[in-house]
């Protein structure tokens, strides 16, 4: 005992062996199921576009740094994750111009002048998309067929809307006589859609790693695609009680966004009841953008605006400090 040493050290004393680098690495891996059913379905021009995306948000984000005179901090992962998350927010018909305008406002206008990783209030890569689809709408719905053609370079893609556009426009893609989108189509992501929204398989697959993992927790995921499951029935597109909630859960990028955006630590409550409320926030905006909006696809704005609101949820669901009365009040 008289060897021994102590160390004497303010709270908090809990120790964790995750490391942002390993966090981000268990990212990259969850999301490779369905980066490469992406590049199975569209070929080698998905592949570009996540590869100009990745690299052009490590560039700016290091440029950023040694411009400012900031500690480098690429090698942490979390800007290759921005890059290769907004990819599989484009299209694959995309120009390969689109993810660098794209990273640089993901980048530099979302992150790095809020503070950097940690400081930002919404998600870069949805904020990136959302900037790129009000900027450059034209070129961001420009939805293809698959193709399943590891060398297509586009020319021979046939233009396509996506089955949340077929469906919003009247025509319902899983019930009619003659479908145009099968459900094994939706799950497997044999549809027109972004790069990264397409293979729902894929992306549950990535989403249980990362539960194992325990880099995310099941509150917002369950609770998100649980209240856009029951609300889009409810609410319905022909009315009360007529909705089809298998076809709203699988088509468009609920899962991507569900498992990989709307659980972003800086931009989401960190308590277990402000994260469900987190999750229903956004399944509630994404149903009423869907049956009731002008745009087909309501994941990104709804996690966006839930961003927003993430520090009020915050403030009224941390718990109290033990042996203060009303510390959640004063707070």
């Amino acid at each position: 005992m008289d060897n021994q040493k102590y160390t004497v050290s303010s709270t908090p004393h809990i120790l964790s062996g995750d490391s942002i680098e390993k966090i981000m690495r268990d990212v990259l891996i969850a999301l490779a199921p369905a980066a490469l059913a992406g590049i199975y379905f569209f070929g080698i021009r998905a592949l570009m576009l996540i590869i100009l995306s990745i690299a052009a948000c490590v560039f700016f984000e290091g440029m950023y740094q040694k411009i400012t005179k900031q500690p480098v901090t690429v090698t942490d992962l979390s800007a290759a994750v921005t890059g290769l998350l907004l990819a599989m927010n484009l299209p694959a018909a995309a120009p390969f111009w689109i993810p660098i305008v794209g990273a640089f406002f993901a980048i530099i206008i979302a992150k790095q002048l809020f503070g950097g990783l940690g400081q930002n209030f919404i998600n870069p890569a949805l904020a990136g998309r959302a900037f790129l689809l009000a900027s450059y709408p034209a070129e961001m719905t420009a939805w293809t067929e698959p193709v399943r053609n590891f060398f297509n370079l586009g020319t021979d893609a046939v233009s396509s809307a996506t089955p949340l556009s077929l469906m919003q426009n009247g025509v319902d893609s899983i019930s009619s006589a003659t479908p145009v989108v099968d459900v094994t189509d939706l799950i497997l992501g044999n549809t027109a859609g972004c790069l990264g929204e397409t293979c729902a398989i894929a992306l549950i697959l990535g989403g249980c790693y990362l539960l194992y993992k325990k880099v995310i927790s099941w509150h917002i995921p369950a609770v998100y695609i649980l209240t856009v499951f029951v609300l889009s029935y409810v609410l319905g597109r022909d009315g009360f009680m007529t909705g089809d909630p298998v076809f709203e859960i699988f088509a468009g990028g609920l899962m991507l966004g569900a498992i990989f955006m709307a659980t972003d630590y800086s931009s989401s409550p960190t308590t277990p009841t402000g994260q469900l409320i987190m999750g229903f926030g956004c399944g509630l905006m994404t149903v009423i953008i869907r049956v009731y909006g002008g745009y087909a696809e309501g994941v990104s704005y709804s996690i966006l605006l839930m961003n927003l609101a993430a520090p009020l949820i915050e403030r009224y669901t941390k718990p109290r400090v033990f042996g203060k009365k009303g510390a959640t009040k004063n707070a």
